[in-house]
C-alpha cells in the first residue's frame, strides 16, 4: 500500500507539473483577510452572506514541491548557459545529496531537571499559569469531543473559540494537552497529572466511541468540505494541536496511551489524503491546504521520529508548503502579506525535516528566513507581524499601533531560534530568545491572574495591553489562538536555560541568566544559578553558579559554557572560578570552563548594563531618529499618553538617570470615602482632580499616585513609610509626570507644572495630621499660606477639581472632613528597572515593558538631542 501511495504521487507529480507551474506563485496570503484567526471568527459569527460569499470565492492553489522551486526561476539571477532543466536538477542534486548527515546538535536538557527558583518573576508567571490549568475542568474541556463522538457530555462547555458553535473547538484542548504535559514536567504537581490523564482518557473514549482513528472536537464531515474546497476554518489547525498535545503526553509524562491515540489518529490522516490523490489527483491535496494547518509537518515528523514508520515521514513531506519554503530556498526576503502564524510552523516543521532527513536546503532556509525576519521584520521586542501579517521589509515605523506582535507568532519565533542554536551554537541566536521571551512573552500575562492573556502586543502611540481589538481576554470565554500558545510559554520557561552535550567530557551551555536549579546528569553534579534581581541603580547583572554533588563525589571532567551576551560590554565584565579571575572574551561568545567539577565550586559573573537606543527597523530617512530603549535585554516602556518626539536635555551629561530604591518609600495615594464609594486624588490631563478608586495597575492607578518629595528628598528614603512625613514640608509630583510639581493655578485649583514655576511657594505644602481629628487621616496645607488647606468638596463626585480653601469657621465640620484623607501606599510602585527620561518639555518615567499591565505606554520615542 506504502509503495502503490508513493506511485500515485509520483505520476500525478508528473501529470500536473505543467499545469501547475502557472500557479505556483499563488499561496495562502491571498485573500490576506481569511487567513486571519481574528477575520475569520468575526465572520462566521456575522449574518453578511454576500460577504461570505465574495471572500471564499477566492481560493487559491498550493502548488507541488518541484513546481515551485520551477516557479521561482525567473527570480533567481542565472548565468546564461543555465536554463530550467539545470536549475531543477540542481535543486535535485541539493535536495537528494547523498553528504546528508545533519550533524551533532546540542541536547535538550530535561524540564524534569530543572526547577525555577521562586524569587524569579519567571515562577511568578508559571505559578499563576499551572493556577489557570488546574482552573479547567475535565468535563468543560471534553465537551463538544464527547457530543461530536455521540456522546453523553456533562457539564458545561467553555465559551469563545472553543464554544460549540465555533469551528476553531478543540484547539485549545490540544493546547492543554502540551502545557499540561510541560508544567507536569517543571513541577511535578500531582493534581495536574491527574487531571491530564483523565482528559487523555476521556479523548480516548472519544476516539473508541468512533472508532476509525478520527478524534475532534467537531464532526469529520468539516474535512468533506475541507477536501470539497468548500469553506471551512483550518480543520487541519485544531488537528495539529490534538496531536501535538498527544505526543507531548508521551514524550514528557511516559503516556502510552496518548501515543497510540496519536498514531491512529495519523493513519486516518494518512487514508484521507491518499484517498483524496487517488480520487482527484496530487493537486487537488495541494489545493485543500489553501487554509492554515498549524504544524501538521512538524508533529507528523515527530511521529515518524518516535516509530520509524515512513508512512508518517511521507504524510509530513504533505503537509510542506513549498510556496513559501520556496521564496526562502533562493532566499528571497518576499515575505510581506503572508500570514505570520501560518507560515512560521511550517519553518519549524522544515527544521525537524532537516533534523531527520539531513537535507541541507532546509538548513539554509531556516537560517535565511530567521535572518530576514530580525533584520526586516521584528521589533526591538523580537516579535513580528501587524494584523497578523507580514509588511513591507524595513517599513516598520508606520506599522505601529493597537495590533502589533501577535503574541502565537512569537512563541513559534522561540522554536525557530532554539532550533537554530541547537544547530550552531551561535551566541545571536540565544540572544534573540532572550530578547523575545523577556519582552514579548513574559508580559502577556496580566499580572499574577489566572487566565488574563493578551492576543496582541501595542506597539504605537499612547498604547495599552488593555485597549486593543481583543483586550485582556478571560478564563472561560476567550480560548483564542493565542491563549493556546500562552499556556505553553508559561509551562516550560525553564526548557531553555540549559543545553548540554553528552560523551565522554559532556559539555553544558548555560545560553540564559534564570535563578534556577539544575540536575546535570551526564557530569554527575548539580548545579544552582543565582541570579541577582536586576536594579537601574546597580548597572550589572550578578550571576553565581555553585556545584554540588552527594557525599561530596567528584563529577567527570566536564565544560561550562557561559555565554557574553551581545549587550554587555565583555572588556569590562568579571568572571571568577573560586575568586581566580577569568579572561572574559568578546561579546558573543561563549566562556568555556573544563575541570572536575566538585561540590562547593563556585562560577561568578559581573555583566555591565547600559542603556542604549536601537533604530526602529525602518530605512527611510524620516523616521531615523524613532528610536526603542534598552537596558541590557529589557525593553523599556515610556509611560505616557500620545508623546512621541522628546528632545532629550541632559542633566550632568546624563540623560537617563536611574530611580532610587528609596522612592518607593516616597510614593502615596490620598483617598476620600463618599458614601459607598472611595475616591482618589488624580492627575487628569494635569489638573488635580477627584476620580472613583481605581483598579491596581491600571492607568487610572498611575493617575492616583504621587510621590512626597521633601527638602532632604536627596539624602534618602523613609525607612517605614510615608506617615513619618507628618509635620514635613512637601512637594507632591505625578507618578508618571517625574520634575513637575502639583502647583496652585490663578483659579485656586491644583494643576501640575514644572518644577521651574517661578513661584516656588505655590508647590510647598505641609502634610499635618488630618484636620478632622481622624486617626490615620491626614490634611495637606500650603506652606506660603496658613490656614489654607486643600480641599474637595462637600459632595464628591468623579471629575470634580480640587481646590484650596482658606479661612474656614475652624469648627466647620464638613470643611474638615473635605480637607481630610487617608493616606495610603502609593497604587503604583516604580518597577526596581525603572528610570527618568529628561525631556525638554517634560520627564518620563521607564519601566520594562514586560512589567506592565493596563497602563499607557510608548515603546518608540522620536528621540533628538
Amino acid at each position: 500500500m506504502k509503495s502503490g501511495f508513493i506511485v500515485t504521487i509520483a505520476i500525478a507529480l508528473l501529470l500536473h507539473i505543467t499545469f501547475l507551474v502557472s500557479l505556483a506563485k499563488e499561496c495562502t496570503n491571498t485573500p490576506s483577510q481569511l487567513s486571519s484567526h481574528t477575520f475569520r471568527n468575526e465572520l462566521l459569527r456575522s449574518n453578511n452572506e454576500s460577504l461570505k460569499t465574495e471572500l471564499f470565492s477566492h481560493y487559491h492553489l498550493t502548488p507541488t514541491d518541484d513546481s515551485a522551486w520551477s516557479s521561482l526561476l525567473p527570480r533567481k539571477m542565472l548565468r546564461e548557459e543555465e536554463d530550467e532543466y539545470s536549475w531543477t536538477i540542481m535543486y535535485r542534486k541539493i535536495k537528494n545529496s547523498d553528504d546528508n548527515a545533519s550533524g551533532s546538535f546540542l541536547k535538550d536538557v530535561s524540564l524534569h531537571d530543572v526547577r525555577l527558583d521562586p524569587s524569579t518573576f519567571q515562577w511568578r508567571a508559571q505559578q499563576t499559569n499551572l493556577e489557570y490549568l488546574l482552573m479547567l475542568d475535565v468535563d468543560g474541556l471534553s465537551w463538544s469531543f464527547r457530543k461530536a463522538a455521540g456522546l453523553v457530555a456533562p457539564g458545561v462547555p467553555y465559551g469563545g473559540w472553543e464554544g460549540p458553535d465555533s469551528e476553531l473547538r478543540g484547539h485549545f484542548v490540544g493546547h492543554y494537552l502540551s502545557a499540561t504535559a510541560y508544567m507536569w514536567a517543571s513541577t511535578h504537581n500531582e493534581t495536574l497529572k491527574e487531571k491530564m490523564s483523565a482528559l487523555v482518557s476521556a479523548l480516548s473514549a472519544c476516539q473508541e466511541k468512533v472508532g476509525t482513528g478520527y478524534l475532534s472536537a467537531f464532526p469529520s464531515s468539516f474535512f468533506d468540505r475541507f477536501e470539497a474546497i468548500k469553506p471551512v476554518w483550518a480543520p487541519y489547525y485544531t488537528i495539529h494541536k490534538i496531536l501535538a498535545g498527544l505526543v507531548d503526553q508521551y514524550k514528557l509524562a511516559g503516556n502510552s496511551q496518548a501515543l497510540k491515540m496519536a498514531t491512529w489518529m495519523a493513519d486516518y490522516f494518512y487514508i484521507r489524503v491518499r484517498n483524496v490523490i487517488k480520487m482527484y489527483s496530487v493537486e487537488r491535496h495541494w489545493q485543500s491546504l489553501n487554509e492554515e494547518t498549524g504544524g501538521m509537518n512538524d508533529v507528523l515528523y515527530q511521529i515518524y521520529s518516535i516509530t520509524g514508520d515512513s508512512k508518517y515521514l511521507l504524510l509530513a513531506h504533505l503537509f510542506d508548503k513549498p510556496c513559501f519554503l520556496g521564496v526562502l530556498a533562493i532566499q528571497a526576503d518576499d515575505i510581506s502579506g503572508f500570514h505570520s502564524n501560518t507560515h512560521i510552523p511550517i519553518v519549524v516543521g522544515s527544521q525537524l525535516r532537516y533534523e531527520i532527513t539531513g537535507d541541507p536546503l532546509h538548513k539554509e532556509i531556516s537560517m535565511f528566513f530567521m535572518d530576514i525576519v530580525n533584520a526586516s521584520h521584528s521589533y526591538a521586542t523580537g516579535g513580528t507581524s501587524v494584523g497578523e501579517f507580514w509588511q513591507d521589509p524595513k517599513r516598520l515605523a508606520t506599522s505601529l499601533q493597537t495590533e502589533n506582535e501577535e503574541s502565537c507568532t512569537t512563541y513559534n519565533m522561540l522554536k525557530v531560534s532554539r532550533n537554530l542554536f541547537r544547530w550552531t551554537k551561535e551566541v545571536s541566536y540565544a540572544d534573540y530568545y532572550e530578547r523575545a521571551l523577556t519582552n514579548g512573552v513574559l508580559g502577556i500575562q496580566r499580572g499574577t491572574e489566572p487566565g488574563r492573556m493578551i492576543y496582541m502586543l501595542p506597539l504605537g502611540k499612547g498604547v495599552s495591553k488593555a485597549v486593543t481589538y481583543h483586550g485582556w481576554g478571560t478564563p472561560y470565554d476567550a480560548f483564542w489562538c493565542c491563549y493556546g500558545t500562552g499556556i505553553e510559554s508559561f509551562s516550560k520557561l525553564g526548557d531553555s536555560i540549559y543545553f548540554q552535550e553528552d560523551g565522554e567530557s559532556p559539555a553544558l551551555y548555560v545560553t540564559q541568566y534564570i535563578s534556577s536549579t539544575l540536575d546535570w546528569k551526564s557530569s554527575g553534579v548539580s548545579l544552582s544559578q543565582t541570579v541577582k534581581p536586576v536594579v537601574s541603580w546597580d548597572p550589572y547583572m550578578r550571576v553565581t553558579f555553585t556545584f554540588s554533588s552527594s557525599k561530596g563525589v567528584i563529577g567527570k571532567e566536564s565544560t561550562l559554557n557561559l555565554r557574553i551576551p551581545v549587550w554587555t560590554n565583555s572588556e569590562s565584565a568579571k568572571v571568577s572560578l573560586n575568586k581566580q579571575s577569568l579572561k572574559v572574551p568578546a561579546s558573543g561568545n561563549f566562556l568555556s570552563i573544563k575541570q572536575n567539577w566538585k561540590s562547593g565550586d563556585q562560577v561568578t559573573m559581573e555583566l555591565p548594563l547600559s542603556i542604549r537606543t536601537e533604530a526602529i527597523k525602518d530605512d527611510r530617512p524620516e523616521y531615523a531618529s524613532l528610536q526603542a530603549i534598552l537596558y541590557g535585554p529589557y525593553l523599556l516602556a515610556g509611560l505616557t499618553s500620545r508623546d512621541w518626539s522628546i528632545t532629550t536635555q541632559a542633566k550632568d551629561n546624563i540623560w537617563i538617570s536611574s530611580i532610587p530604591e528609596t522612592h518607593n518609600s516616597h510614593l502615596v495615594t490620598l483617598s476620600q470615602q463618599f458614601g459607598n464609594t472611595s475616591y482618589v486624588l488624580s492627575n487628569n490631563n494635569q489638573t488635580i482632580t477627584m476620580e472613583a478608586s481605581p483598579a491596581p495597575g491600571t492607568q487610572a492607578a498611575v493617575a492616583a499616585t504621587f510621590r512626597l518629595v521633601t527638602a532632604d528628598d536627596s539624602k534618602g528614603g523613609i525607612s517605614s513609610g510615608p506617615e513619618e512625613l507628618i509635620g514635613s514640608q512637601v512637594m507632591i509630583e505625578p507618578f508618571d509626570f517625574p520634575g513637575m510639581l502639583v502647583t496652585q493655578a490663578t483659579d485656586s485649583s491644583l494643576a501640575v507644572q514644572g518644577s521651574s514655576s517661578s513661584d516656588k511657594e505655590a508647590s510647598r505644602f505641609r502634610l499635618v495630621a488630618g484636620v478632622d481629628g481622624k486617626q490615620g487621616s491626614v490634611s495637606l496645607m500650603l506652606e506660603g499660606k496658613k490656614g489654607c488647606y486643600v480641599y474637595s468638596d462637600q459632595t464628591l463626585k468623579p471629575g470634580m477639581k480640587l481646590k484650596l480653601k482658606c479661612d474656614s469657621d475652624a469648627s466647620d465640620e464638613k470643611f474638615k472632613e473635605a480637607s481630610s484623607f487617608v493616606l495610603r501606599k502609593g497604587m503604583s510602585q516604580y518597577n526596581p528597572m525603572s528610570f527618568v527620561m529628561n525631556g525638554v518639555q517634560r520627564n518620563f518615567v521607564l519601566s520594562p515593558l514586560f512589567s506592565l499591565r493596563d497602563e499607557t505606554y510608548n515603546v518608540y520615542f522620536s528621540l533628538q538631542t
